[in-house]
């Protein structure tokens, strides 16, 4: 785990920071960012988005999904976590919250545009980072690898429709145009470059008498994704200024739910992890990947549908902030509960 990825709340929390204090300063700046929009998508963050996804998309071999019948419990697990249970339990958290518990504190316009951003939060499960929390559990690499490939490849058709859903029930209207023209610019696209680059790669390597393998283009890249994240992390932060030094608890009152969502859905993976006798390094990666989202598509989406200023793309910022301490308090838990799957060590 690089300094990049360790240290990655300390980093969105300055740049948080440095995006408030900015917008304070310069508001005039981000005005002038948020104008630059074709088609409703802000240009300025559909590059940096591209920046931060594409590297992830690279490290995605899908030539690994033909495994995917050998060890079918673990993947199963995800799948069921990922597509039937936390979509749902996020929406259900937010209406909670914002309609119920928080009603007299946030108004009904703002209160549905959070509902939103948790909702998109919801059905974007998590892909790059899931490769570092599997290797702090000693996961199977391979099969986390067969995990987040197959995950990719549902979420190309399943992400509108259940977004879709979902906003719907909670009464907030989505252009169809548009929700489909975000997963087509920040799914479809980037994961197209991504396995364009990954076979140029190993093309040229190839060549070579000592071909590296791609973890190393990976890695090369992966300074590029955080640097992506974090500009936006400052953008959307900038733009938001106003809102944040007027209602600082905001980010508190989004946060509860989303740490609440997060511990709860770990706590019900490995539960079922532990009934269904999974071994520790499948178990592991399978709750984690369950249980973290795919912050970076969220954020993109919930600009290209509610706009930068809105609470819906604030919300999904909230949730970088929240996701990574949370995750690795969840990471400490799996390492040294681990002598709780030893009796099923042979199973899978």
């Amino acid at each position: 785990m690089g300094v990049f990825e360790r240290y990655l709340s300390v980093w969105v929390g300055l740049s948080i920071v440095a995006g408030v204090l900015l917008g304070q300063a310069v508001p005039s700046v981000f005005a002038s960012l948020a104008h630059l929009e074709f088609a409703h998508v802000n240009l300025v963050v559909a590059v940096l988005i591209w920046v931060m996804i594409t590297p992830m998309m690279i490290q995605i071999d899908f030539a690994a999904v033909k495994d995917v019948g050998k060890k079918p419990k673990g993947l199963l697990l995800t799948l069921v976590i990922n597509w039937l249970v936390k979509p749902f339990t996020m929406a259900f958290l937010g209406w909670l919250f914002f309609r119920v518990l928080f009603a007299p504190w946030v108004d009904p316009s703002t209160a549905g545009e959070y509902i939103a951003g948790m909702i998109l939060l919801g059905v974007a499960p998590c892909t790059a980072m899931v490769f570092v929390w599997s290797q702090l559990t000693r996961g199977d690499p391979n099969y986390t690898l067969v995990q987040v490939s197959v995950n990719n490849l549902i979420m190309v058709f399943a992400f509108a429709p259940l977004a879709a859903l979902l906003l719907g029930i909670n009464a907030i209207v989505v252009p169809w145009q548009t929700l489909l023209l975000s997963v087509g610019l920040y799914v479809v696209l980037p994961l197209v470059a991504g396995i364009l680059i990954r076979l140029l790669w190993l093309r040229l390597q190839s060549k070579k008498p000592s071909p590296q393998p791609v973890s190393v283009l990976v890695a090369r890249c992966k300074p590029w994704s955080i640097l992506g994240l974090l500009a936006t992390v400052v953008l959307l932060f900038g733009l938001q200024a106003p809102t944040i030094v007027a209602k600082p608890l905001v980010i508190g009152l989004i946060a509860i739910p989303l740490m609440l969502q997060t511990y709860g859905i770990f706590a019900l993976g490995y539960w079922l992890a532990l009934k269904l006798k999974l071994r520790h390094n499948i178990a592991a990666p399978a709750c984690m990947i369950g249980t973290s989202n795919f912050f970076e598509l969220a954020v993109a989406v919930a600009i290209g549908l509610f706009g930068l200023h809105s609470g819906a793309a604030l919300a999904t910022v909230v949730g970088v902030l929240v996701e990574v301490p949370v995750m690795l308090s969840l990471v400490w838990f799996a390492n040294r509960t681990r002598h709780w799957f030893s009796a099923s060590a042979g199973s899978l």
